[in-house]
Protein backbone atom coordinates (compact mmCIF):
# COMPACT_ATOMS: atom_id res chain seq x y z
CA UNK A 1 0.00 0.00 0.00
CA UNK A 2 1.25 3.45 -0.89
CA UNK A 3 0.36 6.63 0.95
CA UNK A 4 1.23 10.17 -0.07
CA UNK A 5 0.24 13.43 1.55
CA UNK A 6 0.15 15.04 -1.87
CA UNK A 7 0.61 14.02 -5.49
CA UNK A 8 1.33 17.58 -6.64
CA UNK A 9 4.59 17.89 -8.56
CA UNK A 10 6.90 20.55 -7.14
CA UNK A 11 8.34 22.44 -10.09
CA UNK A 12 9.79 25.64 -8.59
CA UNK A 13 13.53 25.21 -9.15
CA UNK A 14 14.32 28.06 -6.74
CA UNK A 15 13.16 25.94 -3.80
CA UNK A 16 15.46 23.50 -2.03
CA UNK A 17 13.59 20.22 -1.75
CA UNK A 18 15.08 17.31 0.17
CA UNK A 19 13.88 13.83 1.07
CA UNK A 20 14.76 11.59 3.98
CA UNK A 21 14.00 7.87 3.84
CA UNK A 22 13.64 5.41 6.71
CA UNK A 23 14.29 1.88 5.44
CA UNK A 24 12.54 -1.20 6.80
CA UNK A 25 12.28 -4.84 5.82
CA UNK A 26 9.84 -6.36 3.33
CA UNK A 27 6.80 -5.90 5.55
CA UNK A 28 7.42 -2.33 6.68
CA UNK A 29 8.91 -0.97 3.49
CA UNK A 30 10.05 2.62 3.07
CA UNK A 31 8.88 5.81 4.79
CA UNK A 32 9.89 9.03 3.02
CA UNK A 33 9.41 12.67 4.04
CA UNK A 34 10.00 15.66 1.76
CA UNK A 35 10.92 19.10 3.04
CA UNK A 36 10.70 22.27 0.97
CA UNK A 37 13.11 24.95 2.17
CA UNK A 38 13.30 23.05 5.45
CA UNK A 39 9.51 22.93 5.95
CA UNK A 40 7.30 19.85 5.84
CA UNK A 41 5.96 19.31 2.32
CA UNK A 42 4.89 15.71 1.72
CA UNK A 43 5.37 12.07 2.60
CA UNK A 44 5.30 8.68 0.92
CA UNK A 45 5.03 5.13 2.25
CA UNK A 46 5.69 2.25 -0.13
CA UNK A 47 7.21 -1.23 -0.25
CA UNK A 48 8.78 -0.86 -3.68
CA UNK A 49 12.17 0.88 -3.89
CA UNK A 50 11.61 2.01 -7.47
CA UNK A 51 8.34 3.66 -6.52
CA UNK A 52 10.03 5.66 -3.77
CA UNK A 53 12.91 6.68 -6.07
CA UNK A 54 10.47 7.82 -8.76
CA UNK A 55 8.51 9.82 -6.19
CA UNK A 56 11.69 11.55 -5.06
CA UNK A 57 12.62 12.56 -8.60
CA UNK A 58 9.39 12.85 -10.57
CA UNK A 59 6.87 14.02 -7.96
CA UNK A 60 8.67 16.11 -5.36
CA UNK A 61 11.73 16.87 -7.51
CA UNK A 62 14.15 16.48 -4.61
CA UNK A 63 17.67 17.80 -4.90
CA UNK A 64 19.28 15.73 -2.13
CA UNK A 65 18.11 12.44 -0.60
CA UNK A 66 19.36 11.08 2.75
CA UNK A 67 18.83 7.40 3.53
CA UNK A 68 18.86 5.60 6.88
CA UNK A 69 20.49 2.37 5.65
CA UNK A 70 24.03 1.25 4.81
CA UNK A 71 25.10 2.31 1.31
CA UNK A 72 27.87 -0.31 1.12
CA UNK A 73 28.58 -3.72 2.63
CA UNK A 74 31.43 -4.60 4.96
CA UNK A 75 34.43 -6.07 3.18
CA UNK A 76 35.59 -8.33 5.99
CA UNK A 77 32.47 -8.99 8.05
CA UNK A 78 33.39 -6.43 10.71
CA UNK A 79 32.04 -2.92 11.24
CA UNK A 80 32.79 -0.47 8.45
CA UNK A 81 35.20 2.45 9.04
CA UNK A 82 32.25 4.88 9.16
CA UNK A 83 30.62 2.81 11.88
CA UNK A 84 33.85 2.58 13.85
CA UNK A 85 34.18 6.37 13.61
CA UNK A 86 30.69 6.75 15.11
CA UNK A 87 31.55 4.33 17.91
CA UNK A 88 34.72 6.29 18.69
CA UNK A 89 32.49 9.36 19.08
CA UNK A 90 30.39 7.45 21.63
CA UNK A 91 27.53 6.77 19.21
CA UNK A 92 26.11 3.24 19.23
CA UNK A 93 25.30 1.84 15.79
CA UNK A 94 24.76 -1.34 13.80
CA UNK A 95 27.73 -3.16 12.29
CA UNK A 96 27.09 -3.90 8.62
CA UNK A 97 27.99 -7.46 7.58
CA UNK A 98 29.23 -8.74 4.25
CA UNK A 99 26.44 -9.14 1.72
CA UNK A 100 26.66 -12.93 1.77
CA UNK A 101 26.10 -12.88 5.52
CA UNK A 102 23.00 -10.71 5.13
CA UNK A 103 21.51 -12.94 2.44
CA UNK A 104 22.19 -16.10 4.40
CA UNK A 105 20.95 -14.99 7.80
CA UNK A 106 18.39 -17.59 9.01
CA UNK A 107 16.02 -15.09 10.62
CA UNK A 108 16.24 -12.41 7.94
CA UNK A 109 17.72 -10.03 10.49
CA UNK A 110 19.48 -8.00 7.79
CA UNK A 111 16.58 -7.88 5.33
CA UNK A 112 16.24 -4.13 5.92
CA UNK A 113 19.83 -3.66 4.75
CA UNK A 114 19.01 -5.63 1.59
CA UNK A 115 16.02 -3.32 1.12
CA UNK A 116 18.42 -0.40 1.49
CA UNK A 117 20.64 -1.89 -1.21
CA UNK A 118 17.62 -2.05 -3.55
CA UNK A 119 16.79 1.56 -2.75
CA UNK A 120 20.29 2.86 -3.51
CA UNK A 121 20.19 0.98 -6.83
CA UNK A 122 16.82 2.58 -7.66
CA UNK A 123 18.02 6.05 -6.65
CA UNK A 124 21.26 5.76 -8.67
CA UNK A 125 19.70 6.80 -11.99
CA UNK A 126 18.61 10.11 -10.44
CA UNK A 127 20.87 10.67 -7.44
CA UNK A 128 24.54 9.62 -7.52
CA UNK A 129 25.89 8.46 -4.18
CA UNK A 130 28.00 11.15 -2.52
CA UNK A 131 31.75 10.65 -2.69
CA UNK A 132 32.32 13.60 -0.34
CA UNK A 133 30.22 16.26 1.36
CA UNK A 134 27.63 17.71 -1.07
CA UNK A 135 28.27 21.09 -2.66
CA UNK A 136 25.62 23.71 -3.28
CA UNK A 137 23.35 22.75 -6.15
CA UNK A 138 24.55 19.15 -6.31
CA UNK A 139 21.96 16.42 -6.93
CA UNK A 140 22.93 13.36 -4.88
CA UNK A 141 22.05 10.89 -2.17
CA UNK A 142 23.93 9.82 0.94
CA UNK A 143 23.73 7.55 3.98
CA UNK A 144 22.88 9.02 7.36
CA UNK A 145 21.77 7.75 10.77
CA UNK A 146 19.01 9.30 12.96
CA UNK A 147 20.64 8.41 16.30
CA UNK A 148 23.89 10.03 15.17
CA UNK A 149 21.99 13.08 13.88
CA UNK A 150 20.28 13.40 17.27
CA UNK A 151 23.61 13.03 19.07
CA UNK A 152 25.22 15.73 16.95
CA UNK A 153 22.36 18.22 17.17
CA UNK A 154 21.99 17.71 20.93
CA UNK A 155 25.67 18.27 21.62
CA UNK A 156 26.48 14.64 22.36
CA UNK A 157 23.41 13.88 24.43
CA UNK A 158 21.12 11.33 22.75
CA UNK A 159 19.23 8.50 24.41
CA UNK A 160 17.73 5.84 22.13
CA UNK A 161 15.16 5.09 24.86
CA UNK A 162 13.83 8.63 24.40
CA UNK A 163 14.24 8.76 20.64
CA UNK A 164 10.65 9.74 19.83
CA UNK A 165 10.67 12.64 22.31
CA UNK A 166 14.17 13.87 21.49
CA UNK A 167 13.80 13.63 17.72
CA UNK A 168 10.40 15.31 17.69
CA UNK A 169 11.87 18.12 19.77
CA UNK A 170 14.68 18.64 17.24
CA UNK A 171 12.22 18.77 14.36
CA UNK A 172 10.02 21.22 16.28
CA UNK A 173 13.06 23.36 17.07
CA UNK A 174 13.81 23.45 13.34
CA UNK A 175 10.28 24.75 12.69
CA UNK A 176 8.96 21.58 11.06
CA UNK A 177 5.22 20.88 11.38
CA UNK A 178 4.83 17.57 13.22
CA UNK A 179 1.15 17.03 12.46
CA UNK A 180 1.65 14.43 9.71
CA UNK A 181 4.61 12.72 11.40
CA UNK A 182 2.50 10.16 13.20
CA UNK A 183 5.04 7.40 13.87
CA UNK A 184 8.74 6.99 14.58
CA UNK A 185 9.48 5.92 10.99
CA UNK A 186 8.18 9.22 9.62
CA UNK A 187 9.94 11.13 12.40
CA UNK A 188 13.23 9.46 11.47
CA UNK A 189 12.61 10.12 7.77
CA UNK A 190 11.99 13.79 8.54
CA UNK A 191 15.20 13.98 10.59
CA UNK A 192 17.13 12.49 7.65
CA UNK A 193 15.48 15.01 5.33
CA UNK A 194 16.49 17.83 7.68
CA UNK A 195 20.08 16.61 7.46
CA UNK A 196 19.80 16.52 3.66
CA UNK A 197 18.53 20.11 3.72
CA UNK A 198 21.36 21.12 6.01
CA UNK A 199 23.91 19.55 3.63
CA UNK A 200 22.21 20.93 0.51
CA UNK A 201 22.31 24.51 1.79
CA UNK A 202 25.90 24.61 2.98
CA UNK A 203 25.34 23.79 6.64
CA UNK A 204 28.27 22.35 8.54
CA UNK A 205 28.36 18.57 8.22
CA UNK A 206 30.90 15.82 8.74
CA UNK A 207 31.61 12.85 6.50
CA UNK A 208 32.72 9.66 8.25
CA UNK A 209 34.31 6.59 6.70
CA UNK A 210 35.81 5.99 3.27
CA UNK A 211 34.52 5.40 -0.24
CA UNK A 212 34.96 1.64 -0.58
CA UNK A 213 32.65 0.80 2.31
CA UNK A 214 30.59 3.97 2.26
CA UNK A 215 30.37 7.38 3.89
CA UNK A 216 27.95 8.38 6.64
CA UNK A 217 27.09 12.09 6.65
CA UNK A 218 25.70 13.85 9.72
CA UNK A 219 25.55 17.46 10.94
CA UNK A 220 28.59 18.76 12.79
CA UNK A 221 28.23 18.54 16.56
CA UNK A 222 26.98 21.65 18.26
CA UNK A 223 25.92 22.82 21.69
CA UNK A 224 22.36 21.90 22.58
CA UNK A 225 21.44 25.58 22.97
CA UNK A 226 22.73 26.47 19.50
CA UNK A 227 20.05 26.80 16.77
CA UNK A 228 19.95 23.76 14.49
CA UNK A 229 19.99 25.62 11.17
Amino acid sequence: MTQAATTEKFTDSTRVITVGIDVGGKRKGFHAVALMDGNYASQMVAKDAGEIADWCHNTVCARVVAVDAPCRWSKHGHSRPAERALMQMGISCFSTPRRVQAIGHPSGYFDWMLSGENLYHALAKYYPLCRKLPVLGQRCCFETFPHAITWQLRGGHADARQKRTQRRALLKQAGIDLTELTNIDLIDAALCSLTAFHAATGGQCVSLGELDTGLIIVPSQREESTPIL
